[in-house]
């Protein structure tokens, strides 16, 4: 029983600091948002590897399959 107060001020101190960031949302986040925070970090690893001839190689593969 002794150490009651030292845990209740401890739990006290974690929930002060979680509320300084603000109320947490539960849910999931839109799938556009999810492609909007993506797509921009993929278009760039794209280009910094050297991936983006290979993405224009397969989608002209594609578009010439499709033609036939």
């Amino acid at each position: 029983m002794a150490d009651t107060a030292a845990r209740t001020l401890i739990r006290t101190q974690g929930r002060k600091a979680a509320a300084a960031f603000g109320p947490r949302r539960s849910g999931t986040r839109h799938p556009l948002v999810a492609a909007a925070m993506v797509l921009p970090l993929a278009a760039l690893l794209a280009v910094v590897f050297g991936g983006w001839e290979a993405v224009v190689t397969q989608a002209s593969s594609v578009g010439v399959m499709l033609g036939r």
